[in-house]
């Protein structure tokens, strides 16, 4: 187990200092952070929590999992290790799908349709 916890289902509404307040009846906060979406500043509707013990990190969860908050049933359990991401797939000129993606006119594996045999400008 750990003492990071990831809440989810946050109402837009919810910062830092009320997730903060929120976790502080169970025991010490080391941090509270709802992730903003960086170009429009808005929540992104989750975020992370630190609590200074594993027993307080505990608590918390069984504690605030489904709670009501602003209307939405919190998310709250162990915060998992980001994965690794893989890099490319997709998106413009990105490997097999989207645009300009793997084939294009000759087949093989994308352009604008997308998956298969060549999608837009297919000749």
């Amino acid at each position: 187990m750990g003492n990071r916890i990831y809440v989810g289902n946050l109402a837009y509404s919810v910062r830092d200092d009320s997730l903060n307040d929120r976790f502080a009846e169970f025991g010490t906060v080391n941090s509270a952070k709802v992730m903003m979406d960086r170009d429009s500043g808005r929540s992104k509707g989750f975020g992370f929590v630190e609590m200074a013990t594993d027993a307080e990190a505990q608590a918390a969860i069984a504690g605030l999992h489904d709670q009501m908050v602003d209307g939405r049933a919190m998310v709250v359990n162990e915060a998992r290790p980001r994965e690794e991401r893989s890099g490319g797939g997709g998106g413009y000129g990105g490997g097999g799908g989207g645009y300009g993606g793997g084939g294009g006119r000759s087949g093989g594996g994308g352009g604008y349709g997308g998956g298969g045999g060549g999608g837009y400008g297919r000749g």
